[in-house]
């Protein structure tokens, strides 16, 4: 490949690392600082403590459905250190609340930061971004019937999965069938968010769930110090402001799914041929990447940045602080912002160069048997990077090139890589070492990965077999 495209290439691959990526990722932290700077951070988490004193269906509460809020919201990394920390706060051991909040940033990860990892792969694959949502929708769901139920184990063992499997369960089912429905017929946006609201509240409902611990129960599993602000009382109208910033995320993306107002946001759209960049495929045509399309108001970060500024009204956020908060948003995330721009530069130029497609005639030699490896291919992916969207961008267009080769659906292994990859996520360097600086474990990242690495594999294992079924009649139903 020619220099001049080669750099080409990777300019273009860094800037849509900054835009849809990151954009997305510094206005959904910058909502989540404003909660934060108001204290609305801590009347949430207050919030939850009082659903339930039994530490089994707090783990749930906090770490599955509040974590996959913060991980639709945030991301990298951001759910681990804040579920962890809210964990020891009720009184978790440190140790036991790093492997929970490890364990159950799992199933949501990929659609977090709005659809982040979904977004990415669709763009690398030149896939239809709904089509690979909904498959993506078919499969990380099934991950989350098993994901609670795994939760009450790690945290009261045999007797914890005996007597809180009901609402463990519910929770499960409610929090699937949310994903899978957002994903496929509403928005990939908004996927986590649905699924994680929908998740809590049917734990609420269940009343199994609302009975007071036994004493034996809290005194086995609760061995830390329990954070005393948890006992304050909050008034109604601070609980309900709270919950706001979230709840105008929501109203917003659903707004911005009716076909007038998508049609309307859509025509802000600029569309570039991209400089010094003329790249075609095998067989002489033009390749998409030769033209960039820039969606200034229709892309997720537009609607959360807009969110974020309803949100500054309501929690009574002044101009000047709200901007300063924004900008130590992109601080914090420097080094993230590094990282990503850099993989997807290396990405494209990895796409457009053929180097990905050649990779994918290779692998394509392992013929049916590469819809069981593609799931590990992402979990690699993400186990090295820390990110599911960094995976999707290396491995998404080689996974597409391998399953045409071979005679499987592309769909299927790009949304293999993604799934796959987000079980990868508890046992990546980063999130291990963000774990352990949370909860004040520096230098005891290999205790936890002796802990969660069995059930990374252990669900990888469930994964691969999901996505061989899918490839074959026995589970094909299942794909759109």
């Amino acid at each position: 490949m020619p220099l001049g495209q080669t750099v080409s290439s990777a300019a273009q691959g860094a800037v849509f690392g900054l835009f849809p990526i990151l954009w997305i990722v510094v206005n959904a932290l910058w909502v989540y600082r404003m909660t934060v700077h108001t204290r609305h951070f801590d009347i949430l988490r207050r919030s939850f403590g009082r659903l339930s004193d039994d530490p089994r269906i707090q783990a749930l509460v906090v770490a599955f459905c509040f974590g996959a809020l913060l991980e639709a919201l945030a991301g990298f990394g951001a759910p681990v250190a804040i579920c962890s920390v809210m964990l020891v706060a009720l009184g978790f051991d440190p140790v036991r609340a790093a492997v929970v909040a490890l364990v159950a940033n799992t199933a949501p990860v990929a659609f977090g930061a709005m659809g982040t990892p979904v977004v990415t792969l669709a763009q690398v694959t030149e896939l239809p971004l709904d089509t690979v949502a909904s498959v993506v929708g078919r499969q990380t769901p099934l991950l989350a019937l098993v994901v609670p139920l795994v939760l009450v184990w790690l945290v009261d063992g045999r007797r914890g999965l005996r007597e809180t499997w009901v609402p463990a369960l519910v929770c499960g089912i409610a929090f699937a069938i949310a994903q899978f429905a957002a994903s496929n017929y509403v928005s990939a946006q908004l996927a986590d968010i649905g699924a994680a609201l929908a998740g809590a509240g049917a734990l609420v409902a269940v009343p199994h769930a609302r009975r007071p611990a036994a004493e034996p129960v809290r005194a086995a599993v609760l061995t830390g110090a329990r954070s005393e602000d948890l006992d304050e009382d909050d008034p109604h109208r601070e609980v309900l402001r709270a919950y706001a910033p979230y709840a105008l995320i929501v109203v917003i993306f659903s707004l911005a799914q009716i076909p007038a107002i998508k049609n309307w946001l859509a025509k802000a759209t600029q569309t570039y041929d991209w400089p010094f960049l003329n790249v075609v495929n095998a067989d002489g045509d033009p390749v998409g990447a030769n033209v960039f399309m820039w969606p200034i108001v229709s892309t997720g970060g537009t609607l959360v940045l807009l969110a974020g500024l309803f949100t500054a009204v309501v929690l009574g956020v002044h101009a000047r602080v709200a901007a300063r908060e924004w900008a130590a948003t992109v601080y914090e995330l420097r080094f993230a912002i590094l990282t990503v721009t850099s993989v997807l530069a290396l990405a494209y130029v990895m796409n457009l160069s053929g180097q990905a497609a050649t990779i994918g005639h290779f692998v394509a030699a392992a013929g049916a048997g590469l819809a069981f490896l593609s799931p590990v291919l992402g979990w690699f992916g993400v186990a090295v990077s820390g990110s599911d969207t960094s995976a999707n961008a290396l491995f998404g267009a080689l996974q597409v090139t391998a399953a045409r080769e071979s005679g499987l659906s592309p769909e299927l292994l790009a949304a293999a890589n993604s799934s796959g990859g987000v079980l990868g996520k508890m046992i990546s360097p980063q999130n291990l070492t963000i774990a352990c600086a949370a909860v004040g474990l520096a230098g005891r990242e290999g205790d936890l990965l002796r802990k969660v690495l069995p059930w990374s594999i252990g669900l990888l294992l469930v994964m691969c077999l999901i996505v061989v079924g899918q490839s074959s009649p026995v589970l094909g139903w299942m794909l759109p």
